[in-house]
């Protein structure tokens, strides 16, 4: 199986399965392929909206539902925890259109806002507008990203492969390491 036909076959649903996680690496790829004429730009931005918002409601559901189980149940959080309500608490508005773009608190985040006396529909509308502008922007990173490799490589399809594993290993070594800074 080639490139092309393994990013045919699965690249809208491991597009949406990295969007519903914490997305910015699968994303960029997926740019990445949208230049390289492998999957198309609108959809991308579309379907990394989807999973993005999709996951954010799930994890803003958490909070309104069980807030004070989830963060009892994970003591090792609550540096970050009190870290993302001073936030929320001082830039409310800000905070909410910004978080996705912070790397490390995007699923915390929502979680925490929920928990929180805000109200739902005010999440969903500002939500809504932060994570259509960070799928537009991160897609499109990933777009102009392939345009920049393309330049610098004159044989770009030659290097393709090597490229997007490289990218997703370097998201994949940053995503651990973040982890495991967490975890100590």
């Amino acid at each position: 199986m080639n490139l092309e036909s393994l990013v045919a076959t699965y690249g809208y649903p491991a597009l949406l399965g990295g969007a519903l996680l914490e997305g910015e690496t699968i994303v960029i790829v997926a740019g990445v392929m949208a230049h390289s004429g492998y999957l198309q730009l609108p959809w991308v931005i579309a379907v990394a909206f989807c999973g993005a918002f999709c996951a954010d409601q799930f994890w803003f559901q958490v909070g309104k539902r069980k807030g004070k189980q989830f963060f009892d149940s994970r003591p090792h959080w609550e540096f970050r925890i009190d870290k993302v309500r001073r936030f929320l608490v001082r830039y409310q508005i800000v905070a909410i259109l910004s978080y996705r773009f912070i790397y490390g608190t995007r699923t915390i985040t929502p979680v925490v806002i929920g928990a929180s006396d805000f109200a739902t529909r005010r999440f969903i509308l500002l939500n809504l507008c932060s994570t259509l502008l960070w799928s537009v922007v991160v897609s499109s990173a990933g777009y102009f990203f392939g345009n920049v490799i393309e330049a610098l490589l004159h044989d770009f399809r030659k290097y393709e492969l090597a490229i997007m594993l490289v990218i997703a290993a370097a998201g994949g070594t940053f995503w651990l390491y973040r982890y495991r800074l967490k975890n100590r």
